[in-house]
């Protein structure tokens, strides 16, 4: 049940939905009952997948960007296109990062970036940000 919830809170905590996946990780690595190797994995798929979802309403819904339960506000997304037309593709290892990593998301979906390219990029952020907390707690 535990990594199930790892899983859910990880995957919301990649859209714009208000979720604390490094507090779950955290504490579940802190009660030592699962491997951490599991944990980031568990963890990481789930944010990926999440970061999907950005990237298909990029890719598919943007033209319903003035809508009012639109993820992404017209302000960030305006920053984060231009972080991604001035860094490129590798903006996306920082697609981690609250508040830019979810519009760095939807902006790679608006650009068309493949979504193998996409994958790859993302989970090494990602990855790398959960190894981190596993390895602090």
């Amino acid at each position: 049940m535990e990594l199930i919830s790892l899983f859910i809170v990880s995957f919301l905590a990649a859209t714009i939905l208000p979720a604390q996946s490094e507090m779950v990780l955290a504490g579940l690595q802190l009660q030592g009952k699962i491997n951490p190797l599991t944990l980031v994995v568990v963890a990481t798929l789930g944010n990926v997948l999440g970061a999907v979802v950005n990237w298909f309403l990029g890719r598919y819904l943007i033209h319903l960007k003035e809508r009012r339960w639109f993820p992404i506000k017209e302000r960030m997304l305006n920053k984060a296109t231009g972080s991604y037309q001035k860094w490129g593709v590798w903006t996306l290892l920082l697609a981690w990062m609250p508040f830019i990593g979810d519009p760095l998301t939807l902006v790679a979906g608006i650009f068309r970036t493949n979504i193998w390219l996409f994958l790859l990029l993302v989970t090494i952020g990602k990855a790398a940000r959960y190894i981190a907390i596993v390895m602090i707690f």
